[in-house]
């Protein structure tokens, strides 16, 4: 449970960032270290530091065991404010890289390249204190055991700790070695699963029962969880939409838009050039740390999109539009993959490219009427709303200001949208946030779902052939033939062998390409992914998925994902994946798997509150209790169809069909001849054919 509380309770450290590229006249008769020839914009950060850091490896730990020399080992990502504090007091410090390069061998570890190393000293770090965050910075014995973690620590603190380790080390050394076998086999014991061999149940009852109880966690004036800092966790509205559509349970529809409306309005999201920061510093959604993930942004398009097939409501349809606008204007590459993440600094000042003054608003916007109007819209004062600067908000609604103003909406909307293009136009002037361009398999798996989602409520073509591009792109730089995946691209190079969120994230957007399009190389892809993932990630032990390939080099802990969190946990991800693809392809093994492995969790489901760890098992029970329909479309007109019956909310819906004939088991004998027809399934059992989709919504029974 702990390791899903780290994000969201503990307290949060990191925020972002400016990503330094190397400026060689900056770093000019400076010596480089060991992560000069690295691809991550992180640890470039830290290649001139005068501190001797590697990279993470088993070359740097055979030298630690050659040399007899404690480990360092310090995690952190591009964006995160305080790991550049600390670079700036302590790593580029002569006096404290002397120290540390004396006697220790110091590690930089990017997390987002390598969260499987970083999950091993995160989880010692929560052992010995009892919460955790970025900058990591672990103390460990040259085998990597580590007898030490937490998180910033100012100059002088940091050197007494060191000092410490090295007298310890001295005169103790037997004190070293017993904190270490203690911590690691509290590390090792913190993430066992028991195999549940009782025969899965849960019935509706229950499920209510469960989530009336979690929706009280939640804020039902500002939406979210109660309280501060706030995350948009988008997986636990994805939850409660399908279980919205079950059930007809309006508070949990409720608690979707309470949420969805609250976080369009706020600081939280760019209003300007659309697009999420990670969370809000206040229970408002009014000030975010300003930094802009690409695992959010996808997964809240995913969300929008969602809610907009629900709800029809335009401002749903407008997020996800500006969201998919900023994420091709600032997060595509030439290659079609997507960045990682914005930064929250630029001109080392945090969140200085987003915000606004009066006075500039006012130059920008000539008209003093209009800027009235835009000002009210969006909370801009001459106080401000946050340390002297305004971030727009929208605080008084289009239809509020026109009653006001005594003017249409239409007029009102037309000021306010003059003014959005005035001012986006002046920041693009401004110098921008940096960006870590490299690219994540799971992190893009996600924008795939996301774009496939958002041209299935909106039908725009565009956001389907950004899907496919990067799918292909996945396919052709990430995947080998035998379906091992690399889990960083940058710069041209394919590296890290991936783990186990970018083989079940990547099946769930292919699986998501194929019901997009009926083309079966995304199936047959997907199938490729999952059989390597069974030989080479399966614990048969556990009937789960370990997080590392059994080819990686083990780690003193093997790790596994099981509570969701902002992202979903990679085992429910791959569960959920086995479903759906056992589903297509008639393979009850798989989908007897799935089941296995969500009824090892059904004890910790029922013992927690928090519908965010997890929401994505959940739906899970929902697609092993509520047979999922098969809604197979065959004919010449099959995508015209598809397209239609898409734009509609479906629950756990799968949807396949082709123009011709197709090998998929439901599909066979079911192409009749100058017709195209839509077959309702569930359990391989079809209803009687019908041409409209129409005919076919009244087939789907909710219930």
């Amino acid at each position: 449970m702990w390791k899903s509380l780290i994000i969201i309770l503990t307290s949060v450290l990191c925020i972002m960032c400016k990503t330094s590229n190397m400026n060689n006249e900056e770093h000019k008769g400076k010596k480089a270290n060991k992560l000069i020839n690295e691809s991550s914009p992180y640890l470039l950060q830290h290649a001139y530091n005068p501190v001797d850091w590697h990279p993470w490896g088993e070359d740097a730990i055979a030298k630690a065991k050659a040399d007899d020399k404690l480990l360092i080992i310090s995690v952190g990502y591009a964006a995160c404010h305080w790991c550049h504090v600390m670079e700036h007091e302590s790593f580029e410090d002569s006096t404290v890289a002397a120290l540390m390069n004396e006697h220790f061998l110091p590690i930089k570890v990017d997390r987002e390249e390598r969260p499987d190393v970083d999950d091993v000293y995160m989880t010692a770090a929560h052992l010995l204190n009892g919460r955790g965050g970025w900058p990591l910075n672990a103390i460990a014995m040259p085998d990597g055991r580590p007898i030490f973690a937490g998180t910033y620590y100012p100059k002088d603190q940091w050197m007494k700790i060191l000092q410490q380790m090295v007298n310890i080390k001295k005169e103790d050394p037997k004190r070293l070695e017993d904190s270490a076998t203690k911590i690691t086999e509290g590390i090792q014991s913190s993430n066992l699963i028991e195999v549940n061999t009782n025969a899965f149940s849960y019935s509706e009852k229950e499920l209510i029962t469960y989530t009336d109880r979690a929706i009280q966690t939640f804020d039902i004036k500002y939406g979210g969880r109660m309280g501060a800092p706030k995350f948009p966790m988008p997986n636990a509205y994805e939850y409660l939409m399908k279980y919205y559509w079950h059930t007809d349970q309006e508070n949990a529809l409720e608690t979707v838009t309470t949420g969805l409306d609250n976080m369009a309005m706020g600081g939280i999201y760019d209003q300007l050039g659309g697009g999420f920061a990670r969370y809000s510093v206040d229970e408002f959604w009014l000030v975010p740390h300003f930094e802009k993930m690409l695992y959010d942004n996808g997964q809240l398009v995913s969300v929008y999109a969602q809610a907009y097939q629900i709800t029809k409501d335009i401002r749903y349809k407008n997020v996800i539009e500006e969201t998919l606008s900023f994420t091709e204007r600032e997060m595509t590459s030439e290659d079609n993959g997507f960045y990682s993440s914005l930064d929250a600094d630029s001109e080392g000042v945090e969140g200085k490219f987003y915000v606004w003054s009066e006075a500039e608003i006012d130059s920008i916007i000539s008209n003093p009427d209009e800027a009235k109007i835009f000002k009210t819209h969006y909370d801009i004062s001459g106080r401000g709303n946050w340390e002297h600067s305004n971030i727009l908000n929208i605080v008084k609604t289009v239809k509020e200001i026109a009653k006001q103003e005594n003017q249409s909406e239409e007029s009102i909307r037309a000021i306010i949208n003059s003014g959005k293009a005035a001012l986006m136009q002046h920041r693009d002037t401004r110098i921008r946030p940096g960006l870590d361009d490299k690219v994540l398999t799971s992190w893009n798996a996600l924008m795939i779902a996301g774009y496939v989602d958002a041209y299935n409520a909106i039908g725009n073509s565009e956001y389907l052939d950004k899907a496919v591009a990067n799918g292909n792109f996945i396919s052709n730089q990430q995947m080998d033939n035998d379906g091992r995946l690399n889990r960083n691209y940058k710069n041209g190079k394919s590296s890290i062998n991936a783990f186990l969120d970018d083989y079940a994230l990547s099946i769930n957007a292919f699986l998501k390409l194929y019901q997009a399009t009926f083309d079966k190389t995304w199936i047959d892809r997907a199938e490729k992914l999952t059989q390597y993932c069974n030989v080479h990630f399966y614990n048969e032990d556990t009937k789960m998925y370990d997080y590392t390939s059994k080819l990686d080099p083990p780690l003193i802990s093997k790790s596994a994902e099981y509570a969701d969190n902002v992202i979903p946990a990679s085992n429910s991800a791959m569960a959920r994946s086995l479903h759906t693809l056992g589903s297509l392809n008639y393979n009850n093994e798989y989908i007897d798997r799935s089941k296995q492995m969500l009824n090892n969790m059904m004890e910790q489901i029922e013992k927690s509150s928090y519908l965010s760890f997890y929401s994505n098992w959940l739906q899970l029970i929902i697609d092993h209790t509520k047979a999922p329909y098969e809604i197979a479309i065959i004919g010449v007109n099959a995508m015209e169809l598809r397209k239609e019956m898409a734009a509609n909310y479906l629950g756990n819906s799968i949807i396949l069909g082709s123009t011709g004939t197709e090998d998929l088991e439901l599909l066979k004998d079911k192409n009749q001849v100058g017709q195209t027809t839509i077959y309702v399934c569930q359990n391989k059992t079809c209803k009687l054919p019908v041409t409209t989709v129409a005919e076919a919504l009244q087939l789907i029974d909710r219930d």
